[in-house]
């Protein structure tokens, strides 16, 4: 595994020791149940997988070497370059600046860029527009590009099977970064549709049997279709990629569901419908994987830890909510005493204050992961604050002493 040059204020050396041993004791992965850290009136179970992935620590490493190399230069981010605020205030503190907001919105005109200036592309990718764009002013954006290789994955395989001549169905949300350009690459190479949900995809499937008005389509999808999209031709062949930070359980009821609808119109499947499973990102489906092992354990509510418009984030929540109260928090910052803290409802866009929230019970059994754009700091310092409500410090210490003991190479 690659190790990445990362500023060392986003490691930790607990949470370091923690993966480096359940990878010793886990090589192939199979093992989703999470790690106890017994702490005596509180008990803290840490998710299998969790926190910076191979695509967030590459775009890392580029944005904070690109800074570093080129002083007196003119350094721009396409937008944000991960969903996580420590990282984008930690990038514009080295005078970065941001051409678009993460909806797209211009924040800098194009129009005063120069053939000089760096723009570094985030690791959402970019649409081939703005590609285009940036080469007519002349500036070049390979050696600063840091697309994550799983999507570019989605991409290729778009592009495989758009040869194929079938119409390319993203799932995904239609204003997010990445959807934008994988929406973007697609489409510069055959029909593409954007379905936000299983409820999108079944108003799709009414297209693909004939049961709804062709017409009503381009209302329904408006703004989620390529241009020129016919819905009573371009849907009698398809291919279902995603979104990569998408609950990947969604992705595959999606695909699985318009497959059947393919079956049941056509009488057979080869001809109607590619099977894209191998574009499924493994870091999303590791972490959603280990919040079901997570879950499996009785406790009394969860903590996730990572940017509030962090899609992949939001979808931990979201498996979280479903068994137990589950709190979403940017930082240790938010948990503001043991009796109140402020978190984000997702649902609704907005952070909200509990009071209450720590139970009276002992143990409190409490559930932790974070998001792959999550620094592994702030787990750490949410577990210290938490353990500092129960004056479990000092056993804490003891854990952290004993597993970086263990940590050591032989």
């Amino acid at each position: 595994m690659k190790n990445f040059d990362i500023p060392v204020g986003y490691r930790s050396s607990l949470i370091s020791a923690i993966k480096n041993r359940r990878r010793q004791e886990d090589k192939m992965k199979k093992d989703f149940t999470p790690t106890t850290l017994d702490l005596g009136n509180i008990q803290i179970y840490l998710a299998r997988h969790f926190g910076f992935c191979y695509g967030v620590e590459n775009a890392i490493e580029i944005s904070f070497r690109t800074a570093r190399e080129n002083p007196g230069r003119r350094i721009f981010l396409l937008s944000e370059m991960i969903h996580n605020p420590q990282v984008n205030s930690d990038l514009d503190s080295l005078g970065i600046r941001f051409l678009q907001d993460t909806y797209g919105k211009q924040l800098i005109p194009f129009e005063t860029l120069q053939p000089d200036d760096i723009v570094i592309i985030p690791a959402f990718g970019t649409t081939l527009e703005i590609e285009e764009k940036l080469r007519k002013i002349g500036i070049r954006t390979e050696q600063y590009n840091t697309t994550c290789p799983f999507v570019e994955k989605v991409w290729n395989r778009s592009a495989q099977i758009a040869r194929q001549d079938y119409t390319i169905v993203v799932h995904g949300k239609p204003g997010h970064e990445e959807t934008r350009a994988t929406f973007s690459h697609a489409a510069a190479v055959t029909p593409t549709v954007v379905v936000r949900d299983m409820a999108e995809a079944q108003q799709l499937a009414g297209y693909i049997r004939g049961t709804r008005p062709a017409d009503a389509f381009y209302t329904e999808f408006a703004s989620q279709y390529s241009p020129g999209f016919d819905a009573t031709r371009d849907l009698t062949r398809i291919g279902v990629v995603n979104q990569t930070t998408m609950l990947a359980s969604d992705t595959q009821a999606i695909a699985d569901f318009l497959k059947q609808t393919l079956m049941e119109t056509y009488g057979e499947i080869e001809n109607h419908f590619a099977d894209t499973r191998d574009t499924l990102c493994y870091a999303t489906l590791d972490n959603q994987s280990a919040i079901n092992g997570l879950l499996a354990v009785p406790a009394n509510l969860a903590i996730i830890v990572g940017g509030y418009n962090s899609s992949n984030t939001s979808h931990l929540v979201e498996l979280c909510e479903e068994k137990l109260p589950t709190y979403f928090i940017s930082s240790e910052e938010k948990i503001r005493s043991e009796e109140e803290i402020l978190h984000y409802d997702f649902h609704h866009k907005k952070e909200k204050k509990t009071n209450g929230w720590l139970p009276q019970s002992r143990p409190v059994k409490i559930l932790i992961s974070s998001g792959a754009s999550c620094p592994d700091a702030l787990v750490e310092s949410v577990i210290r604050k938490l353990a500092g409500y129960f004056n479990a410090e000092d056993a804490l210490e003891a854990m952290v002493n004993l597993l970086l003991e263990n940590d050591k190479p032989n």
